[in-house]
């Protein structure tokens, strides 16, 4: 009886791992999974052509487009199609069964579809081709690519997958920029990190545009890393150090001059040393001399940045709250730096200047008052009637002392005037020039790389402002100080150019972001380096002499 029952037990048994038994068989044959699975499935079949098995786990991201019609079936990149060929349509049956279709920025995830991909996530592109966007002043296929590649990417970074490849979505260099930017996050002081994921380039096509996007992506993150970091980390000699290090590894035909105090007191930059002297950390004159061009005698594209590694207004002393983002005040010379170890990684044929004028603006005996008076280094005089409206005079001396270079054009970026954020937000970064030549490469320059310009006036209107002052030539803040104040800014600067080629541009608005730009997550936000760098590139190919 007991063998009788233990027989008719085992019989059970089998019959109940029959289906389980079955369709680990039919795995093994190397037909597609309907599971979720952590590691390559390993069968006796090779992988289809054009994909291999590997060890490690991979995530996949593709793009497919928004459907012109609601009958239509899901309309994928070409890459996307290649896959979908490969799983037997099974892609488009799941994406098509599995919700609504995919609005821009929107994302799916399918679990074991193929054996070299546990994860595949599916990215929404928006309409195929929408092309430049005139209301908008970017190119939209470009700026959707970039967000839906890094909502794609920090969904596969959730998953703890250390690499992802990339689906190039028609252009390689925007998928990369949206990779390495959406996945960048500043955590070097912390234990608890993110898992660090690799982006790669999802097949062969693009693969020169994809590394170009590669590096542009990486200048950014340079100066978001420079901006993010505590000012006692990023103090003007660390800040130096970091830029001249990254020159060093990239580039052969760049020379790195930090100067020093007394250098600055020689070059009688009155100005600037008003300013650092309320600290006790000693103030830095970063000058970078990259040769591109392959005549040394070619006139250099001169880009200058505001260096206040941390702001605290000085005697003018600013509200505590939010005080801490001004470790990112010198975020003007973060972005110019950032943007030549860009070109010199590039290899861009053209020559660069970047100066640097870099301390802290601190409240101390020492410290500027309001009602002093400063000469710079042209001579003109300043009075100083609020000392939170230091980077102005910083600029001034370092404007003066690149007339020296015989610029070919010189353009300066700085986290000027609050009030360019209340004016624009995080919309675009303001710009002042007199050259319509310079602004057009800068416009066009913005609309390629989605991190927009916008022109702002300087009008003599404002020039009168500045220059009306009981007790010196100029005046570091307007006559009526609430009214245009990054417009009066600008017109200060003015007053130490003199060559035709100038533009400032104001990034105040632009320093951080919260969620204004979904491929870069809350943090300083580097921006506008891309610009910069696409700026330079225009430059280099534009034959139009000083």
């Amino acid at each position: 009886m007991r063998e009788r029952l233990g027989t008719r037990a085992a019989a059970g048994l089998v019959m109940l791992l029959l289906p389980p038994l079955r369709r680990l068989v039919r795995r093994s044959l190397g037909r597609a999974p309907s599971f979720s699975c952590c590691w390559p499935c390993q069968g006796p079949s090779p992988a289809p052509r054009g994909y291999s098995s590997s060890a490690g786990r991979k995530g996949l991201v593709l793009g497919v487009y928004a459907k012109e019609k609601e009958e239509e079936v899901p309309q994928f990149t070409n890459a996307g199609e290649t896959f979908d060929r490969l799983v037997s349509g099974k892609l488009t049956e799941l994406l098509s069964i599995s919700g609504p279709p995919l609005k821009k920025g929107k994302t799916r995830l399918f679990h074991g579809l193929h054996q070299d991909f546990p994860s595949v996530v599916i990215v929404g592109l928006g309409k195929k081709a929408a092309g430049v966007n005139d209301q908008e002043n970017w190119n939209e296929d470009k700026e959707n690519i970039r967000t839906a590649v890094a909502v794609g990417c920090r969904q596969v970074q959730d998953l703890e997958v250390p690499c992802v490849e990339v689906d190039p979505c028609g252009d390689a260099q925007s998928a990369a920029e949206g990779a390495v930017l959406g996945l960048y996050e500043y955590n070097e002081l912390k234990q608890k990190k993110k898992p660090v994921v690799t982006a790669q380039l999802h097949g062969s096509d693009g693969k020169e545009a994809w590394q170009k996007g590669v590096v542009f992506a990486e200048g950014q993150n340079l100066a978001r890393y420079l901006m993010e970091a505590p000012a006692n980390y990023i103090t003007p000699m660390k800040f130096a150090e970091v830029i001249e290090q990254k020159l060093r590894s990239v580039n052969s035909n760049v020379k790195v001059h930090i100067r020093s105090k007394a250098w600055i007191e020689e070059q009688q930059m009155g100005a600037f040393l008003s300013v650092a002297k309320g600290s006790d950390e000693p103030p830095v004159f970063l000058e970078i001399h990259y040769s591109g061009s392959a005549n040394a005698n070619d006139s250099p594209l001169v880009f200058v940045g505001k260096g206040v590694t941390f702001d605290s207004g000085g005697i003018s002393l600013k509200p505590s709250s939010g005080m801490d983002a001004m470790r990112a005040d010198m975020g003007g010379a973060a972005t110019v730096c950032s943007a030549i170890v860009t070109a010199a990684t590039l290899n861009l044929p053209l020559n660069i200047i970047g100066l640097a004028p870099l301390c802290e603006n601190m409240p101390s005996s020492r410290a500027n008052k309001p009602g002093d008076v400063v000469r710079a280094k042209n001579g003109k005089t300043i009075q100083v009637d609020n000392t939170d409206a230091e980077g102005r005079l910083l600029l001034a001396d370092a404007l003066c002392y690149a007339h020296n270079f015989n610029a070919r054009a010189i353009v300066n970026a700085a986290t000027l005037t609050g009030a360019m954020d209340v004016a624009l937000g995080s919309a675009a970064t303001g710009v002042f020039t007199s050259s319509s030549w310079l602004w057009t490469h800068l416009y066009e320059a913005s609309i390629l790389t989605g991190d927009r310009v916008w022109r702002m006036p300087l009008f003599e209107h404002y020039t009168k402002q500045v220059t009306d002052c009981p007790l010196a030539d100029l005046s570091n803040v307007g006559k009526y100080s609430r009214a245009g104040g990054a417009c009066t800014a600008a017109a200060f600067l003015k007053e130490f150019v003199t060559v035709a080629n100038w533009a400032h541009l104001d990034i105040a608005g632009v320093m951080s972001n919260k969620d204004e730009v979904p491929y870069l997550r809350k943090g300083m936000a580097g921006r506008p380096t891309r610009t910069l760098v696409e700026f330079a590139t225009r430059l280099s190919q534009d034959k139009q002499s000083v």
